[in-house]
C-alpha cells in the first residue's frame, strides 16, 4: 500500500503525518502545487501551528513521510489517493455566498485520471456537498484508458488546537463507500491504532452529509448560547451559570455551550452555508431558513460586541487606543479564517479607533491581510479611507503588555491561556482611566479585575448589576 495526499493544508498535512507515524511500513507522499508551503513542511518551521504536530512530522519525515510538488509522479506511484484541497464558499455566479466552490476538487479528479493506470482508491477528505462523489466518479470514468477505481468518503472531524489528539484518539472515523473491498482497505489503515468499534461505515451520501450536519449542529449550539447571552446581559442573569445549569442535563450536555464573540474557523460558516444552499436546491426553503439563522446569529454576536465597546466608551472610540489580545479564531492555532477578531477589529477601525494587536502565533502580515480582505467590497475593491486606516491605525505588539500600554481599553478576542497569567496590576497601571476591559471569551477573573480597578464588560454578564451590588 502506498498513499498519496493532494493538498498539504490544515487537514492533509496533519492527517497524513499521523498515518505515517502510526504505519511506518506505509509510504505516505503529500503533494501540493504551493512550493513555499511544501518547503515549510520540509523545514523546522511548519506552515501551521498545532500542539504536538512538529514531533509527529519529525518522527516520520524522511522515513516514510514525504512532502513535494511532484503531483503526477506521486499519484501514479500510489494505490490510494486522498483529495484534501480547499473547498471555499463561492464568491461568484450561481450559489455565490453559499455553495461550495468545487473547482479544486474537480481539477484533482482530472489530474488523478490523467496520471493513473490500473486500480486506484480515491478518498474524499475535503468537506464536500452531498453527491460530489458522483461527479468525481464520472470524471474518473471518462478517461479512455486502463483505469479502475473506487471512491470513498472519509470526512475529517478535527478541532484546530487539538488536532493531534483528535487524530490519535478520535471519537469515530467515518468511511462511506460502495465497495466493501475499498472500505476494508482504508479501515485496515486506521485500525492500526484506532479500535474497530470506532470505525463507522455508511454509504457515500450519508458520509458526505454527516460532515456538514456535525458542523451545523455544533455551530447551532454556539449560536443558541450566544443568543441567550444577550438576554442575560439585559436581565442580570449570568450566561456561564445558565450554561452550567443546562449542561448538567444529560439530554443536552456541557460541550459547545461557552458563550463568546462567536464561532470562526474554516468549517462552521462554510459548511452551514453549503447546507443552506443544498436545502434550497432540493426545494426545502423552510429548512434552509432554519440553518441560515445560525450564521445570522453568529454575525449579530460579533456586531453586538463591537457596538457595546463603542457605546460603553462614551459613544466614541475615535483616536482611542484599544489593546487587542488575540487574533486567531481560537487558542493553540495560527489559523485566522473567519475569526471573529477580524470583523470586530474592522468595525472598530471604521469607528476610527487605534488598535494595537497582539497574538502569540499570528503574523503581522496575516493580520493586515485579513483586515484588508474584510474591508473589500463584492468587487474586490477597498476604499482609500479603509486602506489608510489599516496602514495608520493598526500596530502589532510583541506581547500583551505592549498592546495595552497607555490604552483606553482592552478587548480579549482569543482565549489564549497566557492572557490569564499576565500581571494585571501592571497592566492597569499602564492604562488610561477609566480602564475598560471587554472580555469576549469570558476568559478572565472578572471579580479580581474589578477589585484592581478595571471596568469589566463580559459576554452574557450584566456588569452594571455587579457594580451596583458591590
Amino acid at each position: 500500500m502506498k498513499i498519496c495526499c493532494i493538498g498539504a493544508g490544515y487537514v492533509g498535512g496533519p492527517t497524513m503525518a499521523m498515518i505515517a507515524k502510526q504505519c511506518p511500513d506505509i509510504p505516505v507522499h503529500v503533494v501540493d502545487l504551493n512550493q513555499a508551503r511544501i518547503d515549510a513542511w520540509n523545514s523546522e518551521e511548519l506552515p501551521i501551528y498545532e500542539p504536538g504536530l512538529h514531533e509527529v512530522v519529525k518522527e516520520a519525515r524522511g522515513r516514510n513521510l514525504t512532502f513535494s510538488t511532484q503531483v503526477d509522479a506521486a499519484i501514479e506511484d500510489s494505490d490510494m489517493v486522498f483529495i484534501s484541497v480547499n473547498t471555499p464558499t463561492k464568491t461568484y455566479g450561481i450559489g455565490a455566498g453559499r455553495a461550495a466552490n468545487l473547482e479544486f476538487v474537480e481539477k484533482c479528479a482530472r489530474q488523478i485520471a490523467r496520471s493513473s493506470s490500473g486500480h486506484k482508491i480515491v478518498v474524499e477528505k475535503s468537506t464536500l456537498p452531498v453527491r460530489t462523489a458522483q461527479a468525481v466518479k464520472r470524471i474518473l470514468s471518462s478517461e479512455a484508458k486502463d483505469l479502475t477505481f473506487d471512491v470513498l468518503s472519509n470526512p475529517e472531524f478535527l478541532a484546530e488546537g487539538t488536532a493531534i489528539d483528535d487524530l490519535l484518539d478520535p471519537d469515530r472515523v467515518l468511511i462511506g463507500g460502495e465497495s466493501q473491498r475499498a472500505i476494508d482497505a482504508l479501515s485496515e489503515i486506521y485500525a492500526r491504532w484506532i479500535p474497530r468499534e470506532r470505525i463507522l461505515t455508511t454509504n457515500l451520501w450519508s458520509s458526505e452529509l454527516s460532515k456538514l450536519t456535525a458542523n451545523a449542529f455544533l455551530a447551532q449550539r454556539v449560536s443558541s448560547i450566544n443568543a441567550i447571552s444577550a438576554l442575560c446581559e439585559a436581565t442580570g442573569a449570568d450566561v456561564d451559570e445558565v450554561a452550567r445549569a443546562i449542561g448538567t442535563d444529560s439530554r443536552i450536555g456541557p460541550k459547545f455551550l461557552k458563550s463568546s464573540i462567536g464561532f470562526g474557523g474554516s468549517c462552521f460558516q462554510k459548511d452551514i452555508l453549503n447546507l443552506v444552499y443544498l436545502c434550497e436546491h432540493f426545494g426545502l426553503p423552510e429548512v434552509a431558513a432554519y440553518w441560515e439563522q445560525v450564521v445570522t446569529m453568529n454575525d449579530h454576536q460579533k456586531q453586538r460586541f463591537s457596538e457595546r465597546i463603542v457605546k460603553t466608551m462614551f459613544n466614541t472610540v475615535s483616536d482611542k487606543k484599544i489593546g487587542v489580545w488575540g487574533f486567531a479564531f481560537k487558542k493553540d492555532t495560527n489559523d485566522t479564517r473567519e475569526s471573529a477578531a477580524i470583523y470586530i477589529c474592522r468595525d472598530l477601525l471604521r469607528e476610527r479607533a487605534r488598535l494595537t494587536i497582539y497574538d502569540p502565533r499570528v503574523s503581522e502580515k496575516q493580520i493586515r491581510s485579513d483586515l484588508t480582505y474584510a474591508c473589500t467590497d463584492a468587487n474586490g475593491q477597498i476604499s482609500a479611507s479603509d486602506q489608510e486606516m489599516i496602514a495608520n491605525n493598526v500596530t502589532i505588539a510583541r506581547d500583551g503588555y505592549e498592546a495595552t500600554s497607555e490604552a483606553h481599553a482592552i478587548a480579549v478576542l482569543t482565549e489564549w491561556n497566557e492572557f490569564k497569567e499576565l500581571d494585571f496590576e501592571r497592566v492597569y497601571q499602564s492604562m488610561l482611566r477609566p480602564a475598560f476591559l471587554f472580555d469576549g471569551r469570558n476568559l478572565l477573573d472578572h471579580d479580581r479585575l474589578e477589585s484592581i480597578g478595571f471596568e469589566v464588560h463580559a459576554i452574557g454578564k450584566s456588569s452594571q448589576r455587579r457594580r451596583a451590588e458591590d
